[in-house]
């Protein structure tokens, strides 16, 4: 299955570009990367840049894809799943932790559905650490046209795959970990990058 890191974001909360933000010694964007490319049935990882961005991480030594929408996530998951069935995460995601992608894309390919994405208890989707099939990209496309630009709702209103994040391996839960604020990267250095 494809990787897609998604590197469209503004990273106002940030403050600057938090995707080349250095932590030790590399932006954060490629701890991201190589996590994904880490896992086993993980075949290529391309990032999905908005034109912002694009110039900006061609450098990083991996295919970069320009998300012309610039809607969000939803866009660059429309972009990514242009290129086939998908594993997509966010860029500023560096604990990913490859035996969990694994087990989403297994669960995914047992299931058949459009969509496999990690649920909580509370109902809350995690929908950038997820597996997708090309076949969705026509449930985005109309949600899209109308207006629509809610990926959870879109996932919603498909035939989706639940992973009951309650029931995983709760150091499986750090791969969710992003950071958004200059505070999380105290969070981070504390988690450490093993």
């Amino acid at each position: 299955m494809l990787g897609a890191v998604l590197a469209g974001g503004r990273s106002r909360r940030f403050g600057d570009d938090k995707l080349l933000f250095r932590i030790d010694g590399r932006p954060l964007i490629l701890h991201a990367i190589e996590r994904l490319e880490s896992a086993s049935l993980i075949r290529e990882v391309v990032i999905v840049a908005s034109a912002d961005n694009a110039g900006k991480l061609g450098h990083l030594g991996y295919g970069v894809v320009v998300d012309e929408l610039s809607a969000g996530p939803i866009g660059g998951v429309y972009t990514a799943l242009g290129l086939g069935d998908a594993f997509v995460v966010a860029g500023d995601m560096p604990l990913i932790v490859p035996e969990f992608v694994d087990y989403i894309v297994r669960e995914f390919g047992k299931s058949g559905k459009a969509v496999c994405v990690p649920r909580w208890e509370n109902g809350y989707l995690e929908p950038l650490h997820a597996a997708y099939s090309k076949a969705f990209r026509r449930v985005l496309d109309e949600k899209i046209k109308i207006g629509k630009y809610s990926l959870n709702d879109a996932i919603r209103s498909a035939d989706a795959c639940y992973l009951d994040v309650d029931g995983l391996p709760p150091h499986w839960r750090e791969s969710f970990f992003n950071v958004n604020r200059r505070s999380d990267l105290t969070k981070l250095l504390k988690t450490g990058l093993k």
